[in-house]
């Protein structure tokens, strides 16, 4: 008969590893090691997914090298998340007693920035709420694309920016993750698009339905003289009074993010311009929703958007997808294959 002691090794072998891009300290690309780590258990309200595809948003990027300081929330002088990596799609491994609406192998997708990241990982427990069922249409490449972009562009345009047709929209940023998307929605909405980014970008932006491009690198928006219905931009760098001279009478400018004095003046000299007069200057605060990843399966199998995946890296080259993604160069998402 074994002793209590006999049996512990095999208690401790008994535990499940996985490989998992980490880091420890705000220091940027070169802080990323591929670790062998512990594989998490589901709680009773969580699903454990098998990581099959995530990809990397400028969130992703501001955690890595904790800038803007805003972002040390979670973790002032080191990081509060060891693993990044908010986007995630692939199958069910396993479900906590409370989870009903999932199965073992469901294949799911969804956004893990308001639980606790962890996506660039083999496997990673989410809650189970932040989770929809992927369209089968959908490659995991492709879903992993959406939940963080997707419905930034989704809940700008549609919930802040409350976009109707025949409005003259324009999107700012328009070849990056949120632009490609936003551009492709706004179409959907019926509305004239003015689609603004680098030279290099501006046949994407035609391809994907916009009406009219303008090179940001050259021409300033804001400085035109031409004002729009509604404005949504992803890289604000400018004063609040410029985007509100920009605006039409009753004309909505949704900030979705950008520097960090201009996403403070949204909090603050934003809402001033909004009381004075009849337009408004919004701060997109994104919340995670399972109920629009569904709807974006729908508007998806419609043929109404279709990610722009510009690269695909396996995970062990995240640091050289990072390094590409700061190029400047990227047009829509870039891809993280994990499994």
């Amino acid at each position: 008969m074994k002793t209590a002691e006999q049996t512990l090794p095999t208690i401790a072998n008994s535990r499940s590893y996985m490989q998992a891009m980490c880091y420890d300290k705000y220091k940027g690309i070169e802080a990323l090691e591929l670790r062998k780590v512990e594989q998490p258990q589901p709680k009773a309200h969580e699903v454990l997914i098998r990581v099959h595809a995530t990809s990397i948003n400028s969130w992703d990027w501001d955690l890595l090298r904790g800038s803007p300081f805003i972002v040390r929330m979670d973790g002032l002088f080191k990081p509060g998340h060891k693993v990044l990596g908010a986007d995630v799609a692939g199958r069910v491994e396993a479900v906590g007693s409370q989870v009903k609406s999932f199965s073992p192998g469901d294949e799911v997708y969804g956004d893990l920035s308001s639980y606790h990241w962890g996506g660039f990982a083999e496997y990673v427990c989410a809650d189970a709420s932040l989770l929809a069922l992927k369209s089968k249409v959908m490659s995991f490449e492709e879903a992993a694309a959406i939940p963080q972009a997707g419905v930034l562009a989704l809940q700008g345009l549609r919930d802040f920016g409350e976009i109707k047709a025949g409005q003259q929209v324009l999107i700012n940023g328009a070849g990056g993750g949120v632009g490609t998307f936003a551009v492709q929605l706004a179409r959907y909405y019926e509305v004239e698009v003015i689609a603004v980014d680098n030279g290099a970008k501006l046949n994407l932006a035609r391809r994907l339905g916009a009406d009219m491009v303008m090179d940001g690198e050259h021409l300033d928006y804001c400085r035109i003289g031409k004002p729009y219905d509604l404005i949504l931009d992803p890289v604000a760098n400018k004063h609040m009074r410029a985007y509100a001279a920009a605006l039409k009478a009753k004309g909505i400018f949704v900030l979705v993010g950008g520097a960090s004095n201009t996403i403070l003046q949204a909090f603050s000299l934003g809402q001033w311009i909004s009381w004075q007069g009849s337009k408004k200057i919004r701060l997109l605060m994104h919340k995670p929703k399972a109920q629009d990843l569904e709807y974006m399966n729908v508007l998806y199998e419609a043929g109404v958007v279709k990610p722009v995946i510009d690269r695909v890296y396996p995970l062990h080259q995240l640091r050289e997808a990072f390094r590409y993604y700061v190029s400047g160069r990227v047009m829509g998402k870039i891809g993280i294959r994990v499994q």
